[in-house]
């Protein structure tokens, strides 16, 4: 039914994750980086970059890492409000607050050369710290005020998520500028806490060797 394009710890561990909460029948397909398999015409006619992770479907191949999420979300119907459900507009903003916004960041403080070149990198990494402590206090503020129901400990679309984020920034040394432990942000935490431990995700993170606490104690 799925053909998911993977790379160990890359962005495809969401994708993963989702899956196997879902409990779908799918192919995982291992990424020879090495034998240039990003580069080759057969995988650019999924991922026109050449980025991890792309996936087959049902309905033609698909590529950025929001949008196989919701889809797998709203084709199966579950962890995340329907279309129709009350709940839909305030999920679609904080998903995208956190694709548009906190993913991005991210990749800004481990690869802050790529935005304005080496000369930049410390301005850039320095400017991207700032803004990615407003974005996770603003988002953790929120998870104390609301505490949506999409929002859940046990199984929802954004805990995967910000889990795997949060597996990155949690996982790097104290002095690296991306080191933004979960446990800072208490709301994220606790539920990162207890997504951490579901079948699907202790599942993947055995498969690819990142612990069993990867959300909150990366590689430990």
């Amino acid at each position: 039914m799925y053909r998911l394009h993977y790379f160990p710890d890359t962005a495809s561990l969401v994708l993963r994750m989702v899956l196997a909460d879902l409990q779908l029948p799918h192919e995982a397909v291992l990424i020879d980086r090495d034998a240039g398999v990003l580069d080759s015409a057969a995988y650019r006619a999924l991922q026109p970059l050449g980025k991890i992770p792309a996936m087959e479907t049902p309905n033609g191949p698909m590529f950025e890492t929001a949008a196989m999420l919701l889809y797998l979300a709203d084709r199966h119907h579950r962890l995340a409000p329907a279309p129709d459900h009350p709940d839909r507009a305030g999920f679609l903003s904080w998903f995208f607050f956190t694709s548009s916004n906190i993913h991005p960041v991210l990749l800004q403080l481990f690869y802050p050369e790529r935005t304005a070149g080496p000369a930049c990198a410390q301005a850039v990494s320095q400017a991207a710290r700032a803004q990615m402590q407003v974005l996770l206090t603003t988002l953790d503020s929120m998870l104390t005020r609301d505490a949506p129901a999409w929002f859940s400990s046990d199984s929802s679309l954004m805990g995967y998520y910000l889990g795997m984020l949060m597996h990155w920034l949690g996982g790097v040394a104290p002095d690296h500028a991306a080191y933004f432990p979960s446990a800072d942000f208490p709301a994220l935490h606790q539920r990162l806490a207890v997504l951490e431990t579901s079948a699907a995700a202790q599942a993947i993170a055995a498969e690819e060797a990142l612990g069993s606490r990867p959300f909150t104690q990366p590689y430990q």
